[in-house]
């Protein structure tokens, strides 16, 4: 392993964490950059090490709310504390916005991830359709709170999460696009995406893990796919602190313009 692959391997580290919490997909932009660096990562154990990083970034960003809400959610079971009833409605709504996108995540994501493991042109085309529903929703101001989230919302936005196990959808924007567009704000929106990110990701990255370990590329790789992870911590937890900040000032269509162009840009060039 040379230090320019090892270069390489960062690279792709720091773009994943830069782009995992804003919406213009994460794993579009991993498989563009693995095309244009000449890396071919064979498997799905790098993919899920970063996403694992990634991980690491969201709980330590929103560690606060994870213990605000475990705290109140269990005083409102145990003792029906009538102050905690609507931060275990909101958990409630999490684990029914999860399941769509889990169920399908295990039973199809590794269908779907070979499915479009080379696909660059269909990453564009994503990308632009990201751009597109990025751009329908840029103005929107919405006035739900945490509270105000209703069973209906956490539906939509869990089926809406589905559609991001394509590459070049984002996540982000594919959980945050329908809050938006049904009324939430955009905090409420944000913090609802990412802590809707948690589980899926958590359970996805529990059951692969023997995958990771049964690499045989792993030993070759392994500081190589460290420094990656490590780099996907750091750049996800300052991208989402930023993010949170873009969100608050309402300039998503900043986003959807970096989607146009670089869909575009790889629809020609690729």
């Amino acid at each position: 392993m040379d230090f320019l692959m090892l270069i390489k391997y960062i690279l792709l580290g720091l773009l994943q964490g830069l782009t995992e919490p804003i919406p213009v997909s994460s794993s579009g932009h991993l498989v563009l950059a693995q095309h244009f660096l000449g890396l071919n990562i064979e498997g799905f154990s790098f993919e899920l090490l970063m996403n694992a990083g990634s991980l690491i970034a969201v709980l330590l960003v929103y560690k606060n709310d994870i213990f605000r809400l475990a705290v109140n959610g269990l005083s409102y079971v145990t003792s029906k504390n009538e102050k905690g009833k609507a931060d275990f409605r909101f958990i409630i709504y999490l684990i029914i916005a999860t399941i769509p996108a889990g169920v399908i995540g295990v039973l199809f994501d590794d269908e779907i991830s070979a499915f479009f493991k080379d696909g660059v042109r269909i990453t564009a085309v994503t990308l632009l359709i990201t751009g597109l529903a990025l751009f329908l929703i840029r103005n929107l101001r919405g006035r739900k709170n945490d509270g105000e989230i209703r069973l209906r919302d956490a539906v939509i936005i869990g089926l809406s999460q589905m559609v991001a196990l394509v590459p070049g959808i984002s996540r982000s924007g594919a959980t945050i696009v329908p809050a938006m567009a049904l009324g939430l704000k955009s905090e409420t929106a944000l913090r609802f995406s990412f802590l809707l990110y948690i589980p899926v990701s958590l359970g996805g990255t529990i059951l692969s893990i023997t995958d990771i370990f049964h690499d045989p590329r792993l030993g070759e790789l392994f500081l190589p796919y460290l420094f990656a992870f490590i780099a996907s911590i750091i750049a996800t937890y300052f991208s989402l602190r930023w993010f949170m900040n873009i969100m608050a000032k309402g300039n998503l269509v900043y986003f959807s313009i970096y989607c146009f162009v670089i869909g575009i840009a790889v629809l020609i060039f690729a």
